[in-house]
């Protein structure tokens, strides 16, 4: 493999896990989140609360998270910051909860995990007036 294909597979397996926890089957499992947050993770959510991995795991499971509430993604983009660390950028539409979000994702022994999110909250087109 090439310097950049290896560069294009990091960022392609951190929107691959991103895409995994943004999943409604997969965030009302409190087992599979775990698999994807890293022990250490840290979060400045769009309410302006700080999560940690502990934290986040209380709050999922199969009663708080719906199928219906699948969110919208869009302008992926992915930089590799330094060998086995991607920071990813997106926007996020969850239900007109909208926000640019930003991810470091980490490779562990075990695969790669978020060591990091912020969201930032966007004002709904209605709000705009």
């Amino acid at each position: 493999m090439t310097h950049d294909s290896d560069r294009a597979h990091a960022v392609q397996a951190a929107v691959d896990a991103e895409l995994r926890l943004l999943d409604p089957k997969v965030r009302a499992s409190r087992a599979l989140v775990s698999e994807l947050l890293d022990p250490e993770f840290t979060e400045f959510g769009a309410s302006g609360r700080r999560w940690d991995a502990r934290s986040v795991l209380s709050v999922t499971s199969g009663a708080s998270v719906s199928a219906e509430s699948a969110v919208k993604v869009g302008e992926m983009a992915g930089v590799v910051l330094a060998p086995g660390v991607v920071h990813l950028t997106y926007f996020s539409d969850n239900q007109g909860r909208r926000a640019w979000r930003s991810s470091l994702w980490r490779l562990t022994e075990t695969g790669w995990r978020m060591y990091f999110h912020q969201a930032t909250p966007v004002p709904s087109e209605s709000d705009k007036a």
